[in-house]
């Protein structure tokens, strides 16, 4: 079963703030969502800062059909491709006809996309039919776009941003939900906020994984919150491993963007041999989960830990123009990108399922919304398009932000809460969370990660259960218990979909089931804590 609560205490007992909206997390979505809420009392809470996040740390770019050339109905249609047509088709159609208009709103604020002479400086990524991406200092997008929002959000004076808040639980009464239990990590105390509309915009859950791109704190605690609540989530099985990660013992798994696949890099292996063209015609423009197993595939092949990512035939001042930070990172850890191959091999990167919504973001709990990455509106399907997620913030963070206001202006009021949390404990029970962690991390990796089979799911499965027996009674009183707990309940939602799902389709593949099934599996999976109970 999964525990009804995860902490023992009375809300009554707690220090109170009340908002008209709480939003979780502050990377593209959760910020763009704020700046609808223009007049009301809102706050942002992150569980690190607002530098913590994939947004501010997505380097690639931003897809947009803008360029000379390509229309909406070409973006559609290569995210529908990319999705292997399991994405919500309303949902990619506002995508990309509402993105535009996003993008020309940034640029408005202020934000400054790379130029090439009178125009922009488009470029193309993976499963891209002509070039649509645009970038900001070369690969630091995410910085450019966060700054950007900021910015905006100080301007609206009723919007306060907080760091070092960590989601506990959500707060339930009856089908709605009315506020949240935060952590304030520097003070060691808790807090609950009432809110008349709650949005969960904190991200993906990728730190489930050993290799992952993603920032240590994401744990994916807003998903697990709304499993607590028996909310709905959808897609679970769908992790995106980024082909291409800095692979240099004592260095973090540092993402090395597509666009340097997409300005010509080439996949070489230990013997200098390019080898893409064996697993695709597109060789390194394939989707990224083609490319993924065409590199795990071929270090088995060749006996390697690694495979080269090749780009000295690009000029030194192009590359350190067009990739400052990659370049600044690489040298950091003794690499020159101008002159040395750059070792990489893939990591869990993004998050293609999530809490399920509809086209404004509302959840199936009441009062309750979620966009960016932390979300499912069925905009990625089973594979995402390259470079579409911080579109996907923004066009859904938007369209939250205006439901949210809608609605409260409409006159919905809390209702007086008082209710106290209980767990069956088990306070004598020592857990070393690190080892714990470490240990999800390894099963996760070797058993639901690039490559899947019936039986190691299985064991994953049991595996997760016998630590859950423990771990779920325990009462914890700090993060790094929660986060294990968190990472548990979504360890097995993404085990249970992978041994569902009978068939290989985008990220997800079955070296049992190999074959795409359409007839019985072209549909999304959704799960519940119901679906859970049975063994946790």
């Amino acid at each position: 079963m999964i525990p009804e609560y995860i902490i023992s205490f009375s809300i009554n007992k707690l220090p109170v703030e009340n908002v008209d909206c709480l939003i979780i997390g502050a990377g593209v979505a959760g910020l763009r969502a704020s700046l609808e809420l223009k007049g009301f009392n809102v706050l942002i809470v992150n569980k690190e800062s607002v530098f913590d996040s994939c947004s501010y740390n997505a380097q690639g770019g931003i897809a947009v059909s803008l360029s000379s050339g390509d229309t909406p109905q070409l973006h559609l249609e290569d995210t529908l491709k990319a999705g292997c047509f399991l994405n919500n088709i309303e949902s990619v159609k506002i995508l990309v006809e509402e993105g535009p208009a996003r993008i020309k709103e940034l640029i408005d604020w202020g934000v400054e996309f790379d130029r090439e002479n009178s125009g922009f400086d488009w470029t193309i990524e993976a499963a891209h039919s002509v070039k649509r991406i645009l970038h900001s200092h070369g690969d630091k997008t995410g910085q450019e776009l966060i700054k950007t929002l900021l910015k905006k959000c100080h301007e609206n004076s009723g919007v306060k941003i907080i760091d070092g808040y960590f989601l506990v639980d959500l707060v339930e009464i009856e089908s709605g939900i009315y506020g949240a239990i935060l952590f304030n990590r520097r003070k060691k105390k808790l807090l609950f906020v009432s809110a008349k509309k709650i949005i969960l915009a904190s991200g993906g859950a990728s730190q489930l994984y050993q290799e992952t791109t993603n920032p240590f704190s994401i744990t994916g605690d807003a998903q697990s919150a709304v499993l607590r609540k028996n909310g709905v989530l959808s897609s679970m099985e769908f992790v995106q491993f980024h082909p291409t990660t800095l692979y240099l013992a004592g260095a973090p798994r540092f993402l090395i963007s597509e666009s340097v696949r997409g300005e010509g890099g080439t996949l070489i292996d230990k013997n200098g041999r390019p080898f893409m063209e064996s697993y695709h015609p597109l060789k390194e423009l394939a989707p990224r989960d083609i490319v993924s197993r065409a590199i795990i595939d071929h270090m088995k092949k060749t006996s390697s830990i690694c495979v080269y990512l090749d780009i000295k035939k690009l000029s030194s001042s192009f590359i350190k123009k067009r990739f400052p930070g990659i370049y600044k990172t690489c040298l950091q850890y003794g690499l020159d990108i101008t002159k040395n191959l750059i070792p990489v091999r893939p990591a869990a990167h993004y998050f293609m399922g999530g809490i399920k919504t509809d086209i404004y973001g509302k959840t199936s709990l009441g009062n309750l919304f979620a966009c960016g990455e932390c979300a499912d509106a069925g905009v990625q399907g089973a594979n995402r398009l390259a470079s579409n997620s911080l579109l996907e913030g923004l066009v859904f963070g938007s369209r939250a932000g205006k439901t949210v206001k809608e609605e409260i202006e409409r006159g919905v009021h809390n209702k007086e809460i008082k209710i106290s949390y209980s767990v069956k404990q088990k306070e004598k029970l020592f857990i070393d969370c690190d080892d714990l962690r470490r240990s999800i991390k390894s099963l996760m990796w070797k058993n639901v990660g690039i490559e899947r089979q019936g039986d190691l799911l299985k064991e994953t499965m049991e595996r997760i259960d016998n630590w859950a027996r423990y771990v779920f009674f325990k009462e914890f009183s700090d993060v790094w218990g929660w986060e294990v707990q968190n990472m548990l309940i979504l360890a097995k939602s993404i085990t249970l979909c992978a041994l569902r799902r009978q068939e290989s389709r985008g990220a997800h593949y079955r070296v049992d089931f190999p074959e795409t099934d359409d007839i019985h599996w072209k549909k999304q999976q959704t799960i519940t804590k119901k679906d859970l109970s049975t063994d946790m």
